[in-house]
């Protein structure tokens, strides 16, 4: 039992009088409200003394390609997967610039994460309506975002294609309505399911299932284009010569230049909580898309041995495919976050600074985006700054790429991909073992 009773701490009207009467002591707040009444709160408090340190220079800088635009959806994931294939690809093709159709492979994930999602309901219809894990799944229902192992599953099964073979649309590039319709539609089949359910009517359920993913098919074609069985790969290389191959499969292409190597890719994280060990695999209950496909696991590891890792892959040319919190400090004009760029202290007496442990125990951050690492900026063998590809297109920032501080990146990322090669034999090892599966809604399943 608590030892506060919250009906004891309403406030009086004294207390108002108080509050008021302090707050006009402070002259400090007049200037504060006639900024605020007509600015942002983080154009008032920008520091522009933290962009010292942050200009566009790298000790170690991959030449990528031209970044690209999610525009009014939550696909980031899919962009920076995409942005990782299309490098290997690219350097196979001989080409300066080439980029895969995003939409073709969040077409696929909208309808795995259907089946997903209600095969989900199905398994869960012997529970009553408010039970907790049943909520989660209604709650957060299927979106846009999602996870490494969720875009491995997606590409293995249905291969990738070039952007022009499936252009983005209108639906595509602002996603809201047609997930709006679509969670709808799962949340009344949950409702209807279990009243089936109850009667033993298993067959109808089945049936109802099949039903609404005809429909979400035609839902998906609808908004978002037919995803083409084959296509013609058409470039002109960097020696100016012109290639075409006809019809091929996008599961070819993928095979042919990709394959068994994004097997080799493995997704490591930084989850300093008790409950997490270090040198320890973690998967997560009822999250994924492809049913059939590999679990969502992560291995945890410090932060410096994780950034370690990072800068071997980037030191042998090969960028990064990462998770993080990009919520709070952050300037999409400069294209800079940084910790320091906001003083919450000085202008609201705030410190909403605390550890990476309390803010992921208390629900104050968790990964919300992801992106590629193309660059870091070693001093003394110490990173104090990383080059970012984002997907917020190329007018922001320094034509779209970003900068993150060190202390920003030590605090806000989450999680990144790599390569297996740059694992230690101990880290190898823990891989083999089975991961402890998490609750549904622990941070560390939320998806970018």
């Amino acid at each position: 039992m608590s030892k506060f009773n919250m009906k004891n701490e309403y406030l009086s009207l004294n207390e108002l009088d108080k509050l008021q009467n302090n707050y006009n002591k402070d002259d400090k707040n007049v200037i504060l409200r006639h900024a605020l009444s007509k600015t942002s709160i983080p154009d008032v408090i920008y520091v522009s003394e933290s962009e010292h340190d942050l200009e566009n220079k790298f000790s170690i800088d991959l030449k990528t390609m031209n970044v690209c635009n999610q525009k009014q959806s939550g696909r980031c994931w899919i962009f920076a997967g995409l942005n990782i294939l299309r490098e290997i690809i690219g350097k196979k093709l001989n080409v300066e610039q080439f980029e895969l159709s995003q939409n073709y492979v969040a077409f696929f994930d909208k309808l795995e994460k259907i089946n997903f999602t209600l095969s989900s309901v199905m398994e869960l219809l012997d529970k009553e309506h408010d039970d907790r894990t049943l909520m989660h799944i209604l709650t957060n229902g299927v979106g846009d975002g999602g996870q490494w192992d969720m875009f491995a599953n997606l590409v293995k099964k249905y291969g990738v294609c070039p952007k022009n073979a499936m252009v983005e649309t209108y639906q595509s590039s602002g996603t809201r309505e047609s997930d709006v319709l679509i969670n709808s539609m799962i949340r009344k089949f949950a409702a209807d399911a279990s009243k089936l359910y109850k009667e033993e009517k298993y067959d109808q359920i089945k049936e109802m299932k099949d039903e609404l993913i005809q429909k979400s098919y035609n839902l998906l074609a609808n908004c978002f284009g037919v995803p083409p069985k084959t296509f013609n790969l058409e470039y002109v290389d960097k020696d100016n010569k012109y290639h075409l191959v006809q019809n091929l499969t996008p599961k070819q292409f993928f095979d042919e230049f990709i394959g068994s190597e994004i097997d080799e890719y493995q997704s490591i994280t930084n989850a300093p909580t008790k409950d997490k060990p270090y040198l320890k695999t973690f998967t997560i209950k009822y999250l994924g898309n492809v049913i059939e496909g590999k679990k969502v696991v992560h291995l945890n590891l410090t932060m410096d041995r994780i950034k370690e890792i990072i800068i071997n892959q980037l030191s042998n040319n090969e960028p990064v495919w990462f998770g993080s919190d990009v919520s709070y400090y952050r300037n999409r004009t400069t294209g800079v976050w940084d910790t320091l760029s906001y003083d919450y202290m000085s202008a609201f007496g705030l410190d909403v600074k605390f550890s990476k442990e309390d803010m992921l125990n208390y629900f104050n951050s968790a990964m919300n985006h992801a992106m590629v690492i193309t660059g870091v900026n070693l001093v003394n063998g110490k990173a104090n700054k990383w080059k970012i590809e984002n997907s917020w297109g190329d007018d922001i920032g320094n034509k779209g790429y970003f900068i993150m501080s060190s202390d920003f990146f030590d605090r806000f990322v989450y999680q990144a991909v790599v390569n297996k090669k740059y694992l230690d034999k101990e880290e190898l090892e823990a891989l083999e073992k089975e991961p402890v599966e998490l609750k549904p809604w622990d941070p560390m399943g939320t998806l970018a």
